[in-house]
């Protein structure tokens, strides 16, 4: 691979333009173009990140090491084939794909040719996940809120793929048993979708996740706790902030002990993306893979089924 890592942005809408920003001003990263459909939006990023605006993605595929991926979902498999098949990394945006077949036919794409396949679930680059992470064994009850106010964005799919999935990619990474039984319910009040979802998850482990989705609420709220037999942890999306809280050995005063743990603040979208570049660079799989991508896309298409029911 060259010195520099040649990558480009196809979709710079709200997500996107933040894609080209990070990339942009990322040492050893070479900011190739970025690419949208709408007139004129490639031109006005291109413009603020010092690149070059192209009117067709596909005139990249010789011309990049790798390419981020942020145009609507019904999009995914269409936009990102063409570059995994040329041998070309790509990481693409939540939900993987529109459909799991489609999911696994990225996957398969990405074996074939020894491309990497990185889905952007940013969350498991929040820096409060990473410091609570290794803290979460053998959870018995997890609660879950995601709530959001009213978009006007990403509502070509309902609030189970727009939001919550997040929290399902969490959820199984942190809880690594396999999910038996859904209980779901969800609403729409201002879309033809489901604009706010509750799903209850019961897992082979015996561990309970009520998980709560939200983007017609009032104030913003990002937060998930971990109750285990000899901690609780919780973890403050927004805030990037982490408490843990134990019972002390018997006769210590005081009888819990904990608090907040120190977290260093970041960008997770910054660290998702430098981990693209150096999971490509050094031939390693990225922090979330197509596969987890794929499996929290599965439980999300589980969960929208039994709505449906």
């Amino acid at each position: 691979m060259r010195d520099r890592f040649r990558v480009a942005v196809i979709g710079v809408g709200h997500l996107g333009q933040h894609h080209a920003r990070l990339l942009g001003s990322m040492d050893g990263v070479e900011l190739v173009g970025v690419v949208d459909t709408k007139p004129g939006r490639a031109d006005e990023v291109a413009a603020k990140c010092g690149t070059r605006a192209w009117p067709v993605a596909r005139e990249l595929l010789e011309r990049v090491d790798g390419v981020t991926i942020a145009v609507p979902t019904v999009s995914h498999l269409d936009v990102a084939l063409p570059f995994l098949e040329s041998g070309v990394a790509v990481l693409v945006e939540k939900p993987l794909a529109p459909t799991v077949a489609d999911a696994e036919r990225l996957i398969s794409t990405a074996a074939r040719t020894g491309a990497t396949l990185a889905t952007g679930h940013t969350e498991r680059f929040n820096p409060a996940v990473v410091v609570a992470l290794p803290l979460v064994a053998d959870p018995r009850f997890v609660e879950v809120h995601r709530l959001g106010t009213f978009p006007e964005r990403s509502l070509d799919i309902d609030v189970i793929f727009d939001l919550m999935i997040h929290d399902l990619d969490l959820l199984l990474a942190a809880v690594d048993s396999e999910v038996v039984s859904i209980e779901a319910v969800g609403v729409n009040v201002l879309t033809p979708r489901t604009d706010i979802a509750n799903a209850r998850l019961r897992f082979a482990s015996g561990c309970i996740a009520n998980v709560t989705a939200s983007r017609i609420s009032r104030e913003r709220v990002r937060k998930v706790r971990f109750f285990q037999h000899d901690s609780y942890v919780s973890i403050d999306y927004a805030a990037q902030e982490v408490e843990v809280y134990r019972l002390a050995p018997r006769g210590t005063v005081p009888p819990i002990q904990g608090g907040k743990l120190e977290v260093v603040n970041d960008e997770p979208l910054r660290r998702e993306l430098v981990d693209f570049v150096e999971a490509v660079r050094n031939r390693r799989e990225p922090g979330v893979t197509g596969r987890a991508g794929r499996d929290a896309l599965e439980l999300a298409t589980r969960i929208a089924e039994k709505m449906a029911q």
